[in-house]
């Protein structure tokens, strides 16, 4: 159940970056989408704590940080138009692999 906050964490994870480059939009509801990345941190925040009990700290941050930074490179590359070159789609699968790693040793 551990492992499972912590997935759900790092998918929260995303919407905080997500809500904040949102409200800089020049349209739409600034104020909805800052209460978005809010609510995001706090989900994300608090399913990490709950995840701290049974996984040691070193793996929770990394894994909880490595979903969050490779699921919005990835929102980014999809709905912005970030740049989905050859070596940041290489270095993002450095990141998964290590996350892998961490959870298999």
């Amino acid at each position: 159940m551990n492992w499972i906050a912590l997935l759900v964490a790092g998918i929260f994870e995303i919407g905080w970056p997500l809500g904040l480059k949102m409200a800089q939009q020049p349209e739409g509801n600034k104020f909805g989408w800052i209460i978005l990345a809010v609510v995001s941190m706090t989900i994300s925040g608090g399913l990490l704590f709950y995840a701290q009990k049974a996984i040691p700290i070193g793996t929770a941050y990394a894994v909880w940080t490595g979903l969050g930074a490779v699921g919005t490179l990835l929102v980014g590359i999809f709905f912005f138009g970030d740049s989905a070159n050859v070596l940041r789609l290489l270095s993002a699968t450095l990141i998964v692999a290590g996350i892998i790693g961490l959870k298999i040793f």
